[in-house]
């Protein structure tokens, strides 16, 4: 029954948002009053706590507005200052071919963005670019989160393993004594490999998922398989991501693989693209804007442009706002004492204990990825001589997107926090865990040597409710490793379960709503939050799957379990474009 009880809050969201399609803003708050109901009167989590989770959720969720709101800014005045024309014309002459553009800004440019930042930077620097290129609102959001996969893990400098799997393996007693005379950094250097290598071995393919389904959802004939005409060079710009990204991983550790990796993919593949090498004979674009269907429009806008103009800018000039905020985003966090006074007390908001409980909230807007987009965006004044008018303009229009989108976001965040704050108070002599552990403790107990198959779904629902990897790796590291240890596995495969864990929480971002509801807002996509989970969501299945499958091979070493691993993604993109045929046909 409690079991029930406690996934009733992700049913909620499911069945409202993915099912019904109803707005975030409605289907969350719903999600809110749902969850704090069972965390006040059946978990008998006090009032204080439930309080505090909410205003703590409040906190996160106007900082998450401050980056929406510096997101659209940096849009706008590329827009305002005639930068994006000179942009748009780079990438049509790189190829005027949907899918390769797509394998570029979201897969590759993104990966990089993800590497350096973290924490939705790459949807809200990305899919505003797409959406400058002509994409589809929709179009563009779906792309941006289905890659908040393969590079997660080593997000923002390595944070979700440094902070996130860390946290939950060091200084526990009983893994020291079993890893002895390994040292605990030592050991999490062992999982980052594998981590790097289970997410290289399904993140490879991640590309041509990315164009497969562009063409299904978003062209004209709703064919899966005119994405995958695209191959060779899908897995080719796939490789050239996740080889030097396993390798970083494996031997230098969890700081730079998702940076390096998409740094070098993109000096690999760019030049590759220009000279023709692998790219189809055929050309993908959209239909003309007025077939499109109406929910993949956005509320911004709509940009015409006209490509046999010359651009006012060179794409380098055009572009260098993009490059100052991968630079600043580097600096700011590799940069020890330029990171720790930006974290410091000079520069933090902090609400210690709030009502009384353990819940503290951080405000750090100078180390917030907002604050970089903002500089970015002044200096886009300087850079293209821009009058008052239009910088009154992009930030008056960014101020009303950020407006709307609030209300979705200050639902969304306050549950998630209720949710993971809902443990028992105290003095409850029937005390119960908070619900995700609990979700997971049922499934552990259900599915024991079905473990490593489960394990990514564990760390995918961790990072749906949360909407970060770091924080489900902070839940369910150490429950992963004692779950694997009281099956019977060794270190060394313990290890791989912590991995799989790990890479779970990584494709959980796909769906993860906060994160959803972020990247919609910064391209104006109110309302249609649910339409783009039913997509992501059908990816992140892929990805958890295959992880599951690889993970179970490399765990008990047996063929059969291999070749599930190779017939699983050949089963689902032939799945995937069987449906497009009836969907062509219907």
């Amino acid at each position: 029954m409690y079991t029930f009880l406690a996934l009733a809050p992700i049913l909620v969201v499911l069945v409202l948002l993915v099912v019904m399609r109803l707005p975030a803003k409605i289907s969350m708050g719903v999600a809110y009053l749902v969850t704090a109901l069972l965390a006040l009167f059946v978990w008998q989590a006090s009032g204080a706590q439930v309080a505090a989770a909410t205003v703590n959720g409040v906190i996160v969720a106007l900082t998450l507005l401050f980056i929406v709101f510096a997101a659209i800014l940096l849009l706008n005045t590329l827009k305002e200052g005639g930068a994006i024309v000179a942009i748009r014309k780079g990438f049509m002459d790189i190829s005027p071919d949907r899918r390769i553009q797509v394998i570029i800004v979201a897969w590759l440019f993104c990966s990089m963005v993800e590497g350096s930042s973290g924490f939705g930077t790459p949807s809200a620097i990305g899919a505003p670019l797409l959406l400058a290129l002509g994409f589809p609102a929709m179009a563009s959001v779906m792309a941006v989160l289905i890659i908040q996969s393969t590079p997660v893990s080593f997000g923002a400098v390595g944070t979700p393993v440094l902070l996130g799997v860390w946290t939950g393996i060091n200084d526990k007693q009983d893994i020291t004594q079993a890893i002895a005379p390994l040292s605990a950094e030592n050991y999490l250097l062992q999982i980052t490999g594998n981590i790097g290598l289970i997410h290289a071995l399904v993140g490879f393919l991640i590309p041509l998922l990315l164009s497969g389904f562009l063409t299904r959802f978003f062209g004209k004939k709703r064919s899966f398989v005119e994405g995958l005409k695209v191959w060779p060079f899908a897995i080719f710009a796939g490789l050239s991501f996740t080889v030097p990204y396993f390798l970083v991983a494996k031997y230098l550790g969890p700081e730079f693989p998702s940076l390096v990796g998409g740094f070098i993919g993109l000096m690999i593949v760019l030049p590759a693209a220009k000279r023709g090498f692998l790219m189809p004979k055929d050309t993908f674009d959209f239909a003309p804007r007025a077939k499109w269907d109406k929910d993949w429009l956005g509320s911004l806008p709509e940009e015409k442009y006209d490509d046999t103009v010359a651009p006012k800018f060179s794409l380098v000039r055009a572009f260098s706002p993009y490059l100052i905020v991968i630079g600043l985003l580097i600096i700011t966090r590799v940069i020890a004492p330029l990171k720790a006074f930006l974290t410091g007390d000079l520069t933090t908001i902090e609400f210690s204990n709030l009502f009384g409980t353990t819940i503290s909230s951080k405000i750090q807007l100078a180390y917030s990825p907002g604050a970089i987009l903002i500089i970015a965006s002044l200096t886009c004044i300087l850079l293209f001589k821009m009058n008052g008018q239009a910088v009154k303009r992009s930030w008056s229009s960014s101020a009303k997107t950020m407006v709307a989108a609030a209300p979705a976001l200050l639902f969304s965040v306050p549950m998630v926090q209720v949710f993971i704050n809902s443990g028992s108070a105290a003095e409850v002599a029937t005390a119960l865990p908070a619900m995700p552990i609990l979700l997971a403790e049922s499934a552990a107990g259900a599915f024991q040597n079905a473990w490593p198959l489960v394990s990514p779904w564990i760390g995918a629902m961790g990072a749906f409710i949360a909407g970060s990897n770091t924080v489900s790796n902070m839940m369910f590291s150490y429950f992963q490793w004692s779950t694997a240890s009281q099956i019977g596995f060794n270190t060394d495969l313990a290890a791989q379960v912590v991995a799989l864990q790990a890479v779970g929480g990584a494709a959980g971002n796909m769906i993860a709503v906060h994160n959803v509801v972020a990247a919609c807002a910064v391209v104006g996509l109110m309302d249609k939050e649910g339409y783009v989970i039913r997509k992501t969501l059908i990816a992140m299945t892929y990805y958890v799957v295959q992880a599951g499958l690889i993970g179970m091979a490399i765990i008990f070493g047996q063929m059969w379990w291999w070749v599930l691993a190779v017939i699983w993604p050949i089963a689902f993109f032939g799945l995937m474009a069987m449906t497009s045929k009836k969907a062509v046909a219907q």
